[in-house]
């Protein structure tokens, strides 16, 4: 049997690391970003041009998540632009983040 050590090369920390308010902005930005997604996709879909549904109600269910899915990669990926323009114009506002320290080499 082999003895475990407790130093180890790399350091692992049990404490999460905490995001700041700009990286808090940003997911906060894409979530809205997705939330404004879907409700178009939902809107564009609720127009009716009067032809027939060939699977009737047994696709809304996949339509609706296929849209959510849609959405949630636009804001991911950035692909409309607009979490980036709220969360530049919000960033604004936020107080200034201290300094942080450089490390000696």
């Amino acid at each position: 049997m082999t003895a475990i050590s407790s130093t180890s090369s790399t350091a692992l920390s049990l404490t999460p690391a905490t995001a700041t308010d700009r990286e808090k902005l940003a997911g906060a930005a894409k979530q809205f970003e997705a939330i404004f997604l879907r409700q178009m996709l939902s809107a564009a879909r609720s127009v009716d041009f009067g032809g027939d549904d060939v699977f009737g109600k047994m696709d809304e269910t996949f339509v609706q998540m296929r849209d959510e899915r849609f959405a949630e990669i636009a804001s991911q990926s950035g692909a409309l632009g607009l979490a980036a323009q709220i969360e530049r114009h919000l960033a604004a506002l936020l107080p200034a983040e201290p300094a942080t320290p450089a490390k000696a080499p």
